[in-house]
């Protein structure tokens, strides 16, 4: 019963629509039949001062030809017994063109109004304004010349007459079709809901004895009883399949309590094969909880393998680039050495030239000059390397130059670009310091270029790998990685991030590569990557993450190197 409150009844409906439908339906008519009679109203004034403003400008034409302005102003007090008349002006045309005030007429209690002949084209017809009705209406002397039996009237224009009349009478013709159309309005509302509540009263009551029938079924379940017919055709079609759902429910309750029987007993049994299920599912889950940890720590294991073995090519690389200078020492350091035993034996001989002495200097300063450019060589080679292998090694941030970072990755890679004849083109302002995870930036690099060396430039003998490197703003950089290789398939560009994804199975790839990239964008440094490639039109990478960008101008010059 409390949600009933939020709904229209029966009744209620009856009464809105019925009288929503007739009360629109006499506002529309109402209104349309005012409408009319307001406009016949206002063309009736409009035609009646149309009509006085010829008539007295008719009238005044042999007047003002012969210039009796009194005789004029006297015969046109007549006007009085036209109760709407209120200003009459009549202007005279002169010969020259001008226009000239000649004579007028005001009703007995009105004031004169000042000349409106500035107006003319403004009241060339009638205008309404407030309760007034004023004109300006040219005079005209019609001529008649006889020729050939025909006529031909021509018009001469005689002056101009302004006529203002009163619209009171207007507006009481107004009011008082207003109080009929609404006295009228009101009394066919007031008949129309009389009637409807006779006809709601014959509808709804059939309806609430139902109702209260179905009320008192819902109360006491008693389904044995039966709603009686009305006379109403529609009402006693809904009573028989009220009363014929009456009976079907009345059987189906009586099969309900015959099958609830036999649930019970089913539900016993059910119940303990419920239990069981669920005592082997919880079994089947925890065992397969254990296999899917056993396959995290042994893709976690792969994944430090990959980083491992990354780290391995490096250090066999960068030792096989630092053989080279040590070696050009060694050879330097062996001849200084002999030519210091020729020096020494030719000392304690006593046959030491001075022109030996000289030369044994200059090859001593070129050899040491050897010497010292491939030691330095080295030094550089094992400092990049050192730096590439603890960062590779460490996840924690610090301050650092990119430029400077990407030409350490390249120097570290040195061993394997010297291989190849592909090109890498980094784009990164000097000024460009930030504080983040420079191992993660490290690994990801060495990733994306070896994934485009081994895979993108297949079959390709020369190709070209563009690094840009940009703020977004002062916390987010963006790296965007490109090459022009021979792209990635569609089907295989969709889980270019899953593990084990690879299309050098069998050849040596493990398919982490890029899932470790993923992994270190978007946990060690909390950002995103995007990929973008169509065949043979190589490969986009797109990473963004967060950083903290440093003024190379408030750091301590120690920390720049």
């Amino acid at each position: 019963m409390a949600n009933s409150s939020r709904f229209l009844s029966i009744k209620s409906l009856i009464i809105w629509v019925v009288m929503a439908i007739t009360s629109v339906s006499l506002i529309v008519a109402s209104g349309i039949n005012l409408f009319s009679q307001i406009n016949s109203y206002k063309n009736e004034l409009i035609s009646d001062v149309s009509m006085l403003a010829q008539l007295i400008g008719q009238s005044a034409v042999s007047a003002m030809d012969e210039g009796q302005v009194d005789e004029l102003q006297t015969s046109m007090k007549v006007l009085s017994a036209v109760t709407i008349i209120e200003n009459v002006h009549l202007y005279k045309v002169l010969d020259n063109g001008e226009r000239s005030f000649f004579a007028s007429y005001n009703k007995n209690g009105i004031a004169p109004v000042r000349p409106r002949l500035e107006q003319s084209e403004k009241l060339a017809s009638v205008i309404l304004s407030g309760n007034l009705a004023e004109i300006i209406s040219p005079i005209y002397r019609e001529n008649s010349n006889a020729e050939d039996s025909n006529e031909e009237i021509i018009n001469d224009l005689v002056g101009y007459i302004y006529l203002r009349a009163s619209a009171e009478a207007l507006e009481e013709h107004i009011s008082e079709s207003i109080l009929l159309t609404l006295t009228v309005l009101l009394v066919c509302v007031a008949v129309c809901f009389f009637l409807t509540l006779k006809l709601q009263s014959t509808i709804t009551a059939p309806i609430q004895t139902l109702v209260h029938l179905v009320q008192r079924i819902s109360r006491q379940k008693d389904f044995s009883n039966r709603a009686d017919p009305n006379g109403i055709k529609e009402l006693d079609i809904l009573i028989d399949a009220f009363n014929a759902m009456l009976e079907r429910t009345q059987g189906h309750m009586q099969r309900q309590a015959d099958a609830e029987h036999e649930y019970r007993s089913l539900n016993v049994s059910l119940e303990e094969k419920v239990n069981q299920r669920t005592l082997a599912l919880k079994d089947a889950n925890s065992e397969l909880i254990q296999t899917l940890e056993k396959l995290h720590q042994f893709q976690r294991q792969m994944v430090q393998n990959e980083k491992m073995a990354s780290l391995g090519d490096m250090v066999a690389g960068v030792a096989h680039e630092v053989n080279t200078p040590i070696g050009l020492g060694v050879t330097a350091s062996t001849m200084m050495l002999d030519r210091l035993v020729d020096l020494k034996k030719a000392f304690e001989d006593k046959t030491l030239k001075a022109s030996a002495l000289s030369k044994f200097i200059g090859e001593s300063e070129e050899n040491l000059n050897i010497i010292y450019r491939n030691l330095n060589r080295a030094a550089e080679l094992i400092s990049s390397f050192k730096q590439v292998a603890v960062d590779q090694s460490s996840e924690n941030n610090r301050i650092f130059c990119f430029s400077k970072l990407m030409d350490e990755i390249l120097m570290s890679m040195r061993p394997k670009l010297k291989r190849v004849q592909h090109e890498i083109k980094v784009h990164c302002g000097d000024e460009l310091y930030i504080e983040s995870k420079a191992g993660p930036i490290n690994q990801i690099m060495i990733n994306l270029i070896m994934n485009s060396i081994i895979h993108g430039f297949e079959f390709i003998e020369k190709g070209i790998i563009d690094i840009d490197i940009a703020m977004l703003d002062d916390k987010k950089i963006c790296i965007t990685f490109k090459d022009n290789g021979k792209g990635i398939p569609e089907q295989l560009r969709k889980r270019i991030f899953d593990p084990f994804v690879t299309t050098k199975r069998g050849q040596g790839g493990s398919g982490l590569g890029m899932h470790l990239v993923y992994n270190l964008v978007t946990q060690a440094l909390n950002g995103s990557i995007s990929v973008q490639s169509e065949n043979n039109k190589g490969v986009e990478f797109k990473i963004i993450f967060p950083v903290k960008r440093i003024d190379p101008s408030e750091m301590p010059r120690s920390s720049l190197f």
